[in-house]
């Protein structure tokens, strides 16, 4: 079990029961949880996190409209072809432009390409470990080789993919507004087919092992959240916003339908809805939202798993994600089979003031931007939403969920549920220190 649990339960002279635990391995952040209990009903649930302000919309403030993709694509090493593609379409909604088929095209496989790396990182060395009970996935490769293997091979498909298109694995710079500075060759994607063809047969087969894990029964009531991309599953395209039972929400919208405030327990900031209601974006809010617009092997993957929609349970969207690669994969493999360079590769218009908005769906969850530039092309405002943030409630409102469950646990038996609650979101916290409290009190008055 997970070596790093080693917090200890005591009970005060106050009748208060705490719970601690002193690390929380295989996320990217730093965080303490608070749940305060009376006559077994949650009382407080709070998420404590600790991260230092990144500052990235001030950096952009009075940079010329051209040099903001470059800049916000090292906001994350994981998924920043997101946050790259999403300022470049706020910024040609500015200027008018509208990106060719051919240039939607690649773009699209540049998606697929961080798809496909983020979420084998993630199912297989950073959730797969909970649920086989392992502290790490260099302790899981000891009994489970070929699953870390796997993940690996993976994760290098889809960074040779985003190397080949956007000319570095990592923060890509080969996006610029408009277009692409230069697009690859189709010789150069065609040799990655092969890698890709297994991939798609990988991810498959990762399908079922996600859906033989045991899982935690807990099911939640959620507003899905997640881009709506007309014909296509939602990835880097989209008008509107779909949320359940409610209303689509146009990109112009946003700011109206989803309040970001900011809490005295983190830097980051919480988003919910107007009433307060907390909303999930991600994969399961994807899948239960538009899985008829699935890739048919992706289809087919779902109807495997026997899951019948919509999955509730969040301890299941290592499934979903599992699922999501497949699509991943089978869309790279489509793309590049017909793929041919756009023709330009990128469209210039005059320069102009205005304001202009962009969405994309991160791996994990709904990502949002919002430029104001003057008539020069420099910036004079910029807004940036990542999906985390808009989770955050969301995970304090699963946790509180939890909160009954935990008290009739061991210690050891209450931390696991809650990091594999947590991990389920795979949560772009920050980009270096590690660590979780979890405090559990009970109290009598």
């Amino acid at each position: 079990m997970n070596e790093q649990m080693n917090g200890k339960v005591s009970k005060e002279h106050d009748g208060t029961r705490t719970f601690r635990v002193e690390m929380l391995t295989r996320v990217e952040g730093e965080g303490r949880f608070h749940l305060e209990v009376k006559d077994g009903q949650v009382r407080k649930a709070i998420l404590h996190i600790f991260e230092p302000p990144r500052f990235f919309e001030g950096f952009l403030v009075g940079r010329s409209l051209f040099e903001v993709p470059d800049i916000t694509a090292r906001i994350c090493g994981i998924c920043p072809v997101t946050y790259q593609m999403s300022s470049t379409r706020a910024l040609e909604a500015i200027l008018g432009i509208t990106p060719s088929t051919g240039i939607r095209k690649l773009r699209r496989l540049m998606y697929c390409a961080e798809w496909i790396e983020s979420h084998a990182l993630h199912i297989f060395l950073l959730h797969a470990p909970d649920f086989l009970g392992y502290a790490s996935a260099l302790e899981m490769a000891r009994d489970h080789r070929g699953l870390v293997e796997t993940a690996l091979r993976m994760k290098k498909v889809g960074n040779s993919l985003l190397e080949a298109i956007g000319a570095r694995a990592i923060h890509p710079v080969s996006v610029r507004v408009g277009g692409f500075t230069k697009p690859p060759s189709p010789r150069r994607l065609q040799a990655l087919l092969p890698e890709l063809e297994w991939g798609l047969e990988a991810a498959q087969e990762t399908v079922t092992i996600t859906n033989s894990l045991p899982m935690p029964e807990f099911q939640q009531p959620y507003v899905f959240v997640a881009l709506d991309g007309g014909a296509d599953y939602p990835l880097e395209w989209g008008e509107q916003i779909a949320v359940s039972g409610r209303d689509p929400v146009p990109l112009g919208e946003f700011e109206k339908v989803f309040i970001e405030e900011q809490v005295d327990r983190s830097p980051a900031f919480h988003c919910r809805l107007p009433d307060g209601t907390p909303y999930l974006t991600g994969p399961m809010a994807r899948l239960n939202l538009f899985a008829d617009r699935l890739h048919p092997r992706a289809q087919e993957a779902l109807e495997r798993t026997g899951l019948t929609l919509p999955v509730l349970n969040p301890y299941r969207s290592i499934v979903v994600r599992a699922v999501e690669l497949v699509h991943a994969f089978a869309e790279a493999v489509d793309l590049v089979r017909e793929y041919t360079p756009p023709e330009p590769p990128y469209f210039e218009a005059p320069l102009r003031a205005g304001e202009g908005f962009g969405a994309t769906e991160a791996p994990r969850g709904l990502q949002y931007q919002r430029y104001r530039v003057n008539d020069a092309g420099i910036v004079q405002e910029a807004r940036i939403v990542p999906p985390t943030s808009q989770n955050q409630p969301r995970i304090e409102a699963d946790l509180a969920g939890l909160g009954p469950e935990l008290l009739a646990m061991s210690q050891e038996e209450a931390t696991l549920r809650c990091e594999q609650l947590i991990r389920a979101y795979d949560p772009c916290i920050s980009c270096a220190t590690h660590f979780l409290k979890l405090d559990i009190r009970e109290v009598e008055d």
